[in-house]
C-alpha cells in the first residue's frame, strides 16, 4: 500500500492553519488544504503494514478500510478511492474535520502516523467538486416507516444506512435546524455550517425526512415501526459553588449555539464575549471552542481552568502504543489565547469555589481554589490557595452526566447510573419499538464514535425489523 519507502522519504505534513491574527478576525475555516501532489504524497507514506492498526480498535471505530484508499489516492485513482472511504465512512466530509483522528496514533508510523483525517476531507471535497457524490436513491423500500429522534452524529448516520436499506425514515430534531452537536456544539471555524447542510440537503434528495422543531414523545410508536432515540447525553453537570444563580453563567453548548446563530443570522449573539473577562471551566474540546469563540467575539481576557494536573509531555509506560497518547496538547484556542494573551490560558489543578456577583445580580468574579489529590484519588481543594479572578462571563464545560430528565420522561425510560440507556447485554433494543444509541446509549464519547454506533443501531433495527415482518 502507498509508497514503499514513502514513510522513509517524505515528512509528515497536515493542512495548515491560517495565521492566528488573521483567523480571530472572522469564523471561517481554521485549515488551508495542501495542494493535490503534496496531498497524495501524504498518502504515500501509507506503508504495507503486517497488521493496519488503524482499522482496529485502537483506531478508526468505523473500521475505514484506510490502506486501501490511501493507495488508491497516492496513485491518482482518487475516484476509486473516495467509493473504498465511503463503504464505511458516511459523512467523510464531516469526519476529515471533526475526527480527533483515532488511527493516526494507531498508525505503524506511531507519533510520525499518516495524515487519514486530512487525505480523507480531501477525498470527499474532491468527490463533490467533481459530482462524483450524488443522490443514492434506494432500488427497494421495504414498506417499513422509522423515526430517528435526535438529528446529532448517530441520529444521522443511522437515518442514514436504514434509509440506503430500503426504510422510509423521518428525522425528528427539537432544534431549529438539523445537525445536532454538529450544528450547534461545534463552532463554524471548525465545522463550516455550509458543508453540514450540503450533507443534509443531500439526504433529504435521497429520501430522508427531516421535521425540525418538533419534540417528540411516546406516542410516535403507534405511528413508526420502529423508533431511534439519538438524543444525545445533553445533561450538563454544573459546578459546587456559591451563587451559581448570578447573570452571566451560561453552560458551555448554550453559549456555542448562541454564538453559531449569530454567524449563520449575521446578527450580534445573545450570549456574548465582546469586553468582558471570561472564565472556562473545562479543558476538554468544549472548553477549548468556547475559548476560541470568546477571542473571536472580542472578549477582554480569556481563562481556563482544569481540575487535572497538565498531561505528561510523552507517552508513559502505562500508555504504550497503539493506545490512544494521554498527552499534553495544544489545541487551536489555546494557541490562539497564547499568541494574544502572551501566555497558556489554562490554570490546571483549579476549579471555581465561589462566585461574586454585583448588586445587580451580574457575575464580576470568581474565586478559585487550587486542587490536589486526596485520599481515594479525589480531587480535594487546598486550603489557603484561594485566589480571585475577574469575571464577567462563566462558561461551564465540564461535561455531560448522560441523558436529559426530559427525554426519559417522555419515553418512560430510567437510565444506568451513568445517565446511559445501554442494555445489560449491550444491544440498541430498549422496549416495545424503542432502540438507543449514540451518545444517549454509550454515554459521552466521540463524534466518529456516535457515527459508528449510530449505524450499529441502523443494523439492529433492520434486523429487528425483518423479523417482525416475517
Amino acid at each position: 500500500m502507498g509508497k514503499t519507502t514513502g514513510f522513509l522519504e517524505i515528512e509528515r505534513r497536515e493542512n495548515p492553519f491560517r495565521e492566528v491574527r488573521s483567523r480571530l478576525l472572522d469564523f471561517e475555516e481554521l485549515h488551508i488544504p495542501l495542494e493535490t501532489g503534496e496531498r497524495r504524497s501524504q498518502a504515500a507514506r501509507c506503508m504495507n503494514c503486517g497488521v493496519p492498526f488503524c482499522q482496529s480498535e485502537y483506531g478508526c471505530p468505523m473500521h475505514n478500510l484506510i490502506p486501501e484508499w490511501n493507495d488508491l489516492l497516492y496513485r491518482g485513482q482518487e475516484r476509486e478511492a473516495l467509493e473504498r472511504l465511503m463503504l464505511t465512512a458516511p459523512f467523510p466530509e464531516l469526519t476529515g474535520r471533526v475526527c480527533p483522528a483515532l488511527c493516526e496514533k494507531a498508525c505503524n508510523l506511531a507519533e510520525e502516523g499518516v495524515t487519514n483525517r486530512d487525505n480523507e476531507r480531501y477525498l470527499a471535497e474532491t468527490g463533490f467538486s467533481k459530482g462524483w457524490i450524488q443522490p443514492r436513491i434506494p432500488a427497494f423500500r421495504s414498506g417499513k416507516i422509522v423515526a430517528v429522534v435526535g438529528s446529532g452524529p448517530a441520529g444521522l448516520a443511522c437515518a442514514d444506512l436504514l434509509n440506503q436499506l430500503g426504510h422510509r425514515v423521518t428525522v425528528i430534531e427539537r432544534a431549529d435546524a438539523p445537525g445536532g452537536l454538529l450544528m450547534y456544539g461545534i463552532p463554524n471555524m471548525k465545522l463550516p455550517k455550509e458543508i453540514l447542510m450540503r450533507r443534509i440537503r443531500l439526504m433529504e434528495e435521497e429520501g430522508i425526512a427531516f421535521l425540525t422543531g418538533t419534540e417528540a414523545g411516546e406516542s410516535l410508536q403507534e405511528a413508526y415501526d420502529a423508533v431511534a432515540l439519538c438524543c444525545g447525553a445533553r445533561k450538563p453537570r454544573s459546578l459546587n459553588a456559591e451563587n451559581m444563580d448570578a447573570q452571566g453563567i451560561h453552560f458551555a453548548v448554550d453559549y456555542l449555539t448562541a454564538g453559531t446563530k449569530s454567524v449563520l443570522l449575521g446578527q450580534p449573539p445573545e450570549i456574548t464575549a465582546r469586553g468582558r473577562h471570561v472564565v472556562v471551566v473545562g479543558g476538554g474540546d468544549t472548553g477549548n471552542d468556547c475559548v476560541g469563540t470568546a477571542l473571536r467575539q472580542g472578549c477582554a481576557s480569556v481563562t481556563q481552568l482544569e481540575m487535572m494536573p497538565p498531561a505528561p509531555a510523552c507517552r508513559t509506560p502505562q500508555n504504550p502504543w497503539p493506545e490512544w497518547p494521554r498527552i499534553l496538547r495544544t489545541d487551536y484556542g489555546q494557541a490562539e489565547a497564547a499568541a494574544v494573551q502572551g501566555g497558556d490560558p489554562r490554570r490546571y489543578e483549579t476549579t471555581v469555589s465561589r462566585i461574586h456577583a454585583d448588586a445587580q445580580g451580574q457575575i464580576r468574579a470568581v474565586t478559585v481554589v487550587r486542587l490536589a489529590e486526596g485520599s481515594g484519588g479525589k480531587r480535594q481543594t487546598v486550603p489557603g490557595n484561594e485566589t480571585e479572578l475577574l469575571c464577567d462571563l462563566l462558561l461551564i464545560a465540564a461535561g455531560f452526566a448522560g441523558c436529559e430528565e426530559k427525554t426519559l420522561s417522555c419515553f418512560s425510560l430510567t437510565a444506568d447510573f451513568r445517565g446511559r440507556l445501554m442494555p445489560a447485554d449491550g444491544s440498541h433494543y430498549l422496549k416495545g419499538k424503542l432502540f438507543a444509541a449514540g451518545d444517549m446509549h454509550t454515554g459521552q464519547s466521540l463524534v466518529v464514535r456516535a457515527l459508528a454506533d449510530g449505524r450499529a443501531a441502523a443494523r439492529e433495527i433492520h434486523a429487528w425489523l425483518g423479523r417482525k415482518r416475517s
